[in-house]
């Protein structure tokens, strides 16, 4: 009944399986992969046509995590997986990015690829496996991909390389590098580093591209076995369309790409295709005119063709700027008010609003995912309104796009904040774009180091990011430009983010449209880039060099103290009795660890002194011979109670309440009265002893030592 076919290689001292024949046999393409106990099926699935008119390749891809793969249930009310979390969405983004650009120029078949997790062994990190078993069900579905890719994960411990680290191991690591490329170049990179240096970076990304090409002769071995038909697919030949609008609006299309402001431009722009899309478009009046998807094909090109031939050609950017050369910087830091922190970087024609506020362990985030729930307490939110842009748009949930840029700049700020004990605050940094012309992202990334330092967060350094731009022609020649704007994006060959310090990187990123870069390409933009976040660094120094001494007024303050494990349970009490009882006297937040860390919050210094105060007593222990200050808590004939170390009371006889004889108790001490103690001891029972005629009530002079201290002077 099933037609099973199988490959299996040693890939990092683990096993790698790809099969196909026994699962999801309708699809065009479907693919059983597994490495160790880790387990995805993979489906790919096109339509057989193109809708009508469509400029751009609906391609989708859905990666989902099931909770039964780990043997969980889901948490939260509703016991069933719901929208994407913002890790299916990242590796998603992560699956999508290398293999788009290798479908065949103009095919628009509307095509879906579907990854879901079957099995998570708890150690290797399904994102990898997804990445090849998407591949490989492309490279069996017929459809017109010119794959197939392999991926591949690197760490960096202690000074080796180690391709596919475990979920343990990358706590270890100084990096967590993820590569995907075909046979002969690579195609993405995405990264969370800790401030390595270029070379060690390029020598990662050169280790994991020779690391997936027993993936890649894998992938081919199987397609040799169960391939489809390759499509008959051959894309339209737009060249004499091409010529026909570059004979009309040629030369306005290179007029207006000379127009350095970004809203002139796109409005020359727009003019001149209107023009020919009034004048070549099929249409009532024009019957024999252009189909409109292939007249916004050319029309594409043809954009192409000018701005690329004036950077690679003529050295003429856009803008008028030299290849090598960044926008011009404004940084502003305490933009806001109320804000704990917050900054407004300017680059050029991209502008970032970021805002960072502080909060307490309450606020921390609870992440619920395949090796169990997390709690996260740096946030980093991203948002791309549509006035950034000049345009109207829907406003929503943060997209795919937000999510992405957003990790990218979360996870470039990441190797310089501080420690959980250094800094027990809960962080949130809110990105808002209000204006954009090229590299948000980055930004959000300057803005971040800025806002964070504004409110006081000890960062270890600065952290400042740059895009790089590429355009590679047909005959080899290339230029890598600098802090690309926009536009050339858009018709460029790849993005390149760089973030980093002085010291080195932090995160890298990297998506092409071309079929892979070389290494020697990788190094001329990794050399660029230095030198530009360095300049992006002096230019944030000129706002702020360092953090703020201390937190914003309007934040909370955290103390953070210590108590003894064994006392948790005393701190808690029964059901949670006693730390309500702290919270609701006091008016402090408390939040008390595993490890005897106990955070007590407030905007109030008295009300974290009284919870501290409070804390202690419980958790402290009383010292014989020291001075104490309490609260007379009840008067009896034969002495008085006090209140004096946390929720400790002890009996002042009436013997000790002052240093005459006193016939009744209430002549000396009323209840609620406010007295000095010196603790004198224990008695056969354990009950505390106190003394206040031991004690200057005025001065608290412990009036025994005077007295001793008297004594021997005399005697000398």
């Amino acid at each position: 009944m099933f037609n099973i076919e199988t490959v299996s290689i040693n890939w990092g001292g683990r096993t790698l399986t790809l099969e196909t024949g026994r699962m999801a046999r309708q699809a065009d393409g479907a693919v059983l992969a597994t490495y160790g106990d880790t387990q995805v099926l993979a489906t790919a699935v096109a339509a057989r046509s193109a809708k009508p008119g469509i400029d751009f390749f609906p391609l989708t891809v859905n990666y989902q995590e099931k909770f039964y793969a780990a043997g969980r249930i889901p948490g939260g009310y509703f016991k069933r997986e719901g929208r994407p979390t913002e890790k299916e969405t990242l590796v998603s983004r992560l699956i999508d990015r290398p293999i788009r650009p290798l479908f065949v120029k103009g095919f628009k078949n509307e095509t879906q690829v579907v990854v879901t997790t079957l099995s998570h062994d708890q150690e290797n990190d399904p994102d990898i496996l997804a990445m090849i078993g998407a591949s490989a069900a492309l490279a069996l579905s017929g459809v017109p991909f010119m794959g197939p890719i392999g991926g591949a994960r690197v760490g960096y411990i202690n000074g080796e390389y180690v391709l596919n680290p475990t979920v343990e191991q990358l706590k270890e690591s100084d990096m967590d590098l993820v590569v995907a490329g075909t046979q002969d170049a690579v195609m993405m990179v995405e990264s969370e580093i800790y401030e390595l240096s270029e070379e060690i970076v390029l020598g990662g990304v050169s280790f994991a591209h020779k690391a997936i090409q027993p993936v890649i002769e894998a992938i081919i071995d199987l397609a040799e076995k169960a391939a489809k038909d390759m499509w008959d697919f051959e894309p339209d030949d737009k060249s004499a369309q091409k010529a026909e609008i570059k004979k009309l609006i040629g030369a306005k299309i290179d007029d207006a790409y000379k127009i350095i402001d970004k809203s002139a431009r796109h409005a020359a722009l727009n003019a001149a295709k209107s023009e020919a899309e009034v004048a070549l478009v099929v249409s009532e009046s024009n019957a024999s005119g252009m189909d409109i998807g292939i007249f916004k094909d050319a029309v594409k090109e043809l954009e192409q063709d000018i701005v690329r031939t004036a950077i690679v050609k003529e050295g003429r950017r856009i803008d008028g700027r030299p290849v090598d050369k960044v926008r011009q910087i404004i940084s502003e830091v305490g933009v806001l008010p109320r804000a704990h922190g917050s900054s407004l970087f300017t680059r050029g024609e991209t502008q970032a609003l970021v805002v960072a506020t502080l909060g307490t362990s309450d606020d921390e985030q609870f992440i619920d995912g395949l090796v169990g729930t997390d709690k996260e307490t740096f946030m980093l939110h991203y948002n791309f309104p549509p006035y950034s842009v000049g345009e109207v748009g829907r406003m929503g949930g943060a997209g795919r796009r937000e999510i992405g840029h957003g990790k990218l700049a979360w996870r470039a700020m990441q190797a310089v904040l501080p420690s959980k004990e250094q800094f027990p605050y809960t962080l949130r940094v809110v990105s808002e774009i209000t204006e954009s012309n090229g590299s948000s992202s980055m930004a959000t990334v300057c803005g971040t180091s800025l806002a964070l330092m504004d409110a006081g967060v000890p960062v270890s350094s600065p952290v400042a990011g740059v895009a790089m731009g590429l355009i590679l022609e047909k005959d080899g020649s290339f230029e890598v430009l600098t802090d690309i704007l926009g536009d050339e994006d858009h018709l460029g060959d790849m993005d390149f983010k760089v973030a980093g310090t002085e010291k080195g990187i932090t995160s890298l990123q990297m998506d092409i449209k071309v079929a892979g870069i070389t290494e020697a390409i990788m190094k001329i933009a990794l050399e660029r880039a230095h030198g530009a976040r360095n300049h992006i660094l002096g230019e944030m120094a000129k706002a702020m060099s360092e953090n703020r001494a201390g937190v914003n007024e309007f934040a909370p303050k955290i103390v953070q103290i210590k108590i003894p494990v064994d006392k948790i349970r005393e701190v808690i009490g029964s059901g949670g009795k006693v730390i309500r009882e702290i919270v609701e006297k006091t008016g402090a937040k408390v939040s008390i660890e595993d490890d005897g860390s106990v955070n007590i919050a407030s905007a109030e210094q008295e009300k974290i002194d009284a919870a501290i105060k409070w804390i202690k007593g419980i958790t402290d222990e009383a010292e014989v011979g020291q001075i104490y200050e309490g609260k007379v808590v009840k008067v009896m004939d034969f002495g008085a109670f006090v209140n004096f170390f946390g929720s400790k009371d002890g009996l002042v006889h009436i013997s000790q309440l002052a240093p005459r004889k006193v016939a009744n108790v209430s002549d000396v001490v009323a209840e609620g009265q406010t007295v000095k103690v010196k603790l004198m001891g224990f008695d056969d029972r354990g009950k505390i002893r106190l003394s206040m005629k031991a004690v200057d009530q005025e001065t608290g002079e412990d009036l025994d030592a005077k007295e001793k201290a008297e004594k021997a002077a005399e005697s000398e």
